[in-house]
């Protein structure tokens, strides 16, 4: 159509009214860009992401989002067939996907759970793709967790290759794979009912009749999809679950630590170490990404790990990641070690508290 013509297609009007509507709106729209300018503008470098960063939490949310809106759509057109509703079926068996725009900008992805979720999963596997692969001791000497993999023992032979599987699976997502089971039940939770809520709102049929189908077709596919989910397969659960089949002592906790690095193993590191302190394993992994380490140090101490072994795994950080500098890191060693356990353990005495009550006492130090 001429731009300069004064003919007007028919089919504009549609277009007009959404016009309309968004130039309606634009003030809230403005507000909320100069808000968020505003938060831009306002903070600290140490505290931005990095490109990398942002691009692969942003990448991760999107497959999963795909990956669930899916799966609700295909339990949902299910039972519309059987409910003899085939061309609501077929309206649901679109490949479009529309979750992740929608919940994205209703905001999920920056709930403070969501967000650390997504942010940790990540942190990991940026973390295990820059980490420096360590030589093998001897030429031909296969890695820590393959050799595990081979152990006489069946417990720790069959949890090591479960790791080997979990992990791999983890990497991909840099590549921007995603895997069902490769998340929390409550952000599956989330995610699944976001996905139902964005569908009941974007596609909903015209009669009551059919209305009524539509609804319980989506809420029973939504029940499906929770149903099927099994979290026991995230690399975190599947690291955990060997390092409780490994259960090291004091002297065989420092080689499986660096190991664990070497490898690239970093779930499985964070479950060992998590293990030896009796935190959680979200807090482990949260001091050990944060380029601001000395939350992390104060782990190693009290884990009563000594200087060789705290010097190679902090090497093997500022290696991985810029942010750390290694002269500040040598720099300190004395300092950390001058840290007895006891101390150290005392000085993480917040992380034992209930996590609500951790919540609490930052909401009341925030305010004060």
């Amino acid at each position: 159509m001429s731009i300069v013509g004064d003919d007007m297609n028919d089919g504009a009007m549609p277009g007009a009214s959404h016009l309309l509507a968004r130039g309606a709106g634009d003030d809230v729209r403005a507000d909320r860009r100069l808000r968020a300018a505003i938060d831009d503008l306002g903070l600290p470098d140490e505290f931005r992401l990095n490109e990398r960063t942002r691009l692969t939490v942003q990448r991760m949310a999107e497959r999963l989002c795909a990956l669930v809106e899916g799966d609700v759509r295909q339990a949902a057109g299910r039972r519309l067939v059987a409910a003899g509703l085939p061309e609501l079926a077929l309206v649901l068996a679109g490949e479009e996907r529309i979750a992740y725009p929608a919940l994205a900008a209703a905001g999920l992805f920056a709930e403070a759970f969501v967000a650390r979720e997504l942010l940790g999963r990540a942190g990991q596997a940026l973390l295990a793709d820059a980490l420096p692969l360590a030589a093998p001791d001897e030429e031909d000497r296969p890695s820590l967790l393959v050799r595990l993999a081979e152990d006489k023992d069946g417990m720790v032979a069959a949890a090591a290759a479960s790791m080997l599987v979990a992990d791999a699976r983890r990497r991909d997502a840099l590549d921007g794979a995603a895997s069902r089971g490769d998340v929390s039940a409550e952000l599956h939770h989330r995610l699944v009912w976001g996905a139902a809520a964005v569908l009941h709102r974007a596609l909903m049929p015209a009669t009551t009749e059919e209305q009524a189908a539509f609804d319980t077709a989506l809420t029973e596919g939504a029940a499906q999809a929770l149903a099927a989910h099994d979290e026991g397969d995230r690399a975190e659960a599947v690291a955990q679950r060997l390092a409780a089949t490994l259960r090291p002592g004091d002297a065989e906790l420092p080689p499986l630590l660096i190991g664990a690095l070497g490898d690239r193993r970093v779930p499985m590191f964070v479950a060992l170490l998590a293990q030896r302190l009796g935190l959680a394993e979200e807090d482990v992994r949260d001091a050990l990404l944060d380029p601001a380490p000395e939350r992390f140090w104060l782990m190693l101490r009290a884990a009563g790990l000594d200087r060789p072994t705290i010097a190679a795994i902090g090497l093997a950080l500022c290696d991985a990641d810029p942010r750390r500098d290694v002269e500040y890191f040598a720099d300190t060693l004395d300092c950390i070690m001058a840290v007895s356990p006891t101390a150290a353990r005392g000085a993480l005495a917040p992380l034992y508290l209930h996590p609500d009550l951790r919540a609490a006492r930052a909401r009341l130090e925030a305010g004060a």
